[in-house]
């Protein structure tokens, strides 16, 4: 070929690889944004169908059910579509540039505490007020050792989460999932399941324009959709607890749970709690401000009110729990951190506005429970609602 007609023809290879890659960019970015958790599961598609509104609930029926996560109370009709599945563990992000996120006012619990570098993360789990609608649940991330701790204490729940730290040593939280047999039971990693379970939705946020990594979004149906699939319903697997084997149960006999409150309590006058993770990172500072009418807090994120994009409600928590552990980190050069999470340490319990109870925390190893109890060691009793757990350093002040 002579040697001009090989430059154009080089020339034209380039302009069309270009040309190629602008427009796969373009159209990816676009329909996985329009493909988003509502989009990608089209009527047409039996595989792909989800319901937004999944139970019709007669307005006279009983709410009579307890919630075996947070002691609220539900109908028939949902207690007998969750005791068909276990809860699901979320990972979601709290960067400035991931709010607001999706999911958090439907969560029943959530665990808050350091990811790396001051950044805070959230473990919420989905399970009782998750039955009534398909909830999108978004920005979501990467597994640390400490929530899989926390996880571990509540039997086995779907694990959900993109990825997660790898590198060896104690906080190889994938290592650990491994270790622990999470990978044929209960782990649902996005690298695993991929799209249309997970998708990135670049538009996830109208208005803002937000990085790849804070565009991750799932379902609640979707996430149970793969759980189903996998045969991992309300039956949990067999398991070697303190060297017996535990046989196989279904989730709800095998979750003891916290102890609630009998009576309705008389609201007191603490209506405001506030605390930092870290002194001088005020992005992740935390306001909780008590509602009488509904008889929560409801929760400021740096100085503006936390909403859920879902439904633009502001978060709000029937019980307020500060743990108080040891804090180690950042321990490599990834800023990873490390929790205590097993054993005794202190706690603060905020509900109804009253001074708070001043507790102590129990974990006796990974799999077991996690408790609070008085000085004499009975349980505290919890407010019936969602439960909102952060988790601090033990020198970390708390103002009230």
């Amino acid at each position: 070929m002579p040697k001009k007609n090989l430059i154009v023809a080089l020339i034209l290879y380039v302009v069309s690889a270009g040309l190629s890659f602008g427009a796969f960019s373009y159209f990816s970015k676009d329909s996985l944004a329009t493909n988003s958790s509502i989009d990608a599961n089209k009527a047409g598609d039996p595989d792909q169908t989800l319901l937004s509104s999944l139970l019709t609930i007669d307005p006279s029926e009983a709410r009579d059910q307890v919630c075996p996560l947070n002691g609220a109370y539900y109908t028939m009709t949902e207690k007998n579509a969750w005791e068909k599945r276990r809860p699901l563990f979320v990972m979601i992000e709290n960067t400035p540039d991931s709010r607001p996120q999706a999911g958090l006012s439907r969560a029943d619990v959530v665990f808050e505490a350091i990811a790396e570098g001051g950044v805070t993360r959230f473990g919420a789990m989905f399970y009782c007020a998750a039955q009534l609608q398909d909830l999108t649940l978004a920005p979501i991330r990467s597994a640390r050792t400490y929530f899989v701790d926390w996880a571990s204490g509540f039997n086995m729940p779907m694990y959900v989460h993109v990825g997660g730290a790898n590198l060896a040593g104690p906080a190889d939280a994938l290592g650990q999932i491994g270790d622990y047999g999470w990978e044929g039971n209960n782990d649902i990693n996005q690298f695993s399941v991929g799209y249309p379970t997970f998708v990135r939705n670049y538009n996830r946020i109208p208005g803002k324009e937000i990085a790849t990594e804070h565009t991750m979004e799932t379902t609640t149906e979707g996430l149970w959709k793969i759980a189903a699939g996998r045969d991992w319903t309300n039956l949990t697997p067999e398991r070697i607890v303190a060297r017996k084997t535990v046989e196989a149960a279904t989730w709800q006999s095998a979750y003891k749970g916290w102890v609630f409150e009998a009576d309705k309590v008389a609201a007191g006058s603490t209506s405001r709690i506030a605390y930092d993770f870290w002194t001088g990172y005020n992005q992740y500072s935390v306001e909780w401000n008590y509602d009488s009418n509904t008889d929560s807090y409801k929760r400021n994120n740096a100085g503006e009110a936390h909403v859920d994009i879902n439904n633009e409600e502001q978060v709000a928590s029937k019980n307020v729990v500060i743990l108080f552990t040891t804090e180690k980190g950042p321990i490599d050069e990834k800023k990873h951190m490390l929790y205590t999470t097993t054993g005794r340490g202190k706690a603060l319990i905020f509900k109804h506005a009253q001074a708070p109870i001043e507790a102590n925390w129990v974990k006796k190893d990974r799999e077991a429970e996690l408790e609070f109890v008085d000085v004499r060691g009975k349980n505290v009793e919890l407010a019936r609602g969602q439960v909102w757990i952060s988790v601090l350093a033990t020198d970390s002040e708390v103002t009230y």
